[in-house]
């Protein structure tokens, strides 16, 4: 499930949102959840398993509103990507859930860095997949697989997101954005 597709849904995935954003991934229980959300236990177990199951239904929620947010909709397929990766990568790096978890639960996220993409991941890559390809069609971006474009956009943005406190004393949040804007941007120039 990664479209709430209910009032309840919505309820729990909320409930969800402020555990975690409290007590971190690994604290944050099912029955807390539940208790939240003003819900039984078995509602919440009759739509997610485990609680690591609705975290990722969370996430997936979470990014999906970030993303729209950041997506400019005037400007080349290029200009706009360029803008939605900068502009997504500093709301996650100020999202109070995404800070969190770096902070509480970094090793959540090392998985999804060294070991295997997830539905977020994989969203994202097919997101910029789409835009790679349609600015490909008008001009805007050069040639090349645009799967393999993509995963690439996916690392630096990745980077940039998780890496930024540890450069922060040297590559302020503005500069950052900087940089990535046009390393993405002459990344992607013809």
């Amino acid at each position: 499930m990664t479209e709430p597709s209910s009032a309840v849904d919505r309820a729990i995935l909320d409930a969800a949102r402020a555990c975690v954003a409290e007590f971190g991934v690994r604290r944050t229980t099912l029955t807390e959840v539940a208790r939240r959300a003003g819900v039984s236990r078995p509602t919440v177990y009759r739509r997610w398993p485990d609680t690591g199951s609705l975290v990722a239904d969370l996430l997936v929620r979470e990014l999906r509103e970030i993303v729209g947010r950041a997506l400019p909709e005037e400007g080349s397929a290029r200009e706009r990507l360029c803008q939605g990766i900068v502009g997504g990568g500093a709301a996650l790096r100020e999202n109070p859930l995404f800070q969190k978890i770096f902070r509480a639960d970094a090793d959540v996220m090392l998985t999804y860095v060294f070991e295997r993409l997830g539905r977020n991941q994989r969203q994202l890559i097919e997101m910029f997949c789409e835009a790679i390809e349609l600015g490909q069609r008008e001009g805007s971006i050069r040639d090349g697989d645009p799967r393999h474009l993509a995963t690439m956009l996916l690392l630096m943005a990745q980077s940039a997101v998780q890496s930024a406190g540890t450069v922060a004393h040297l590559l302020d949040s503005d500069h950052l954005d900087a940089e990535l804007a046009y390393a993405v941007d002459a990344y992607l120039a013809p």
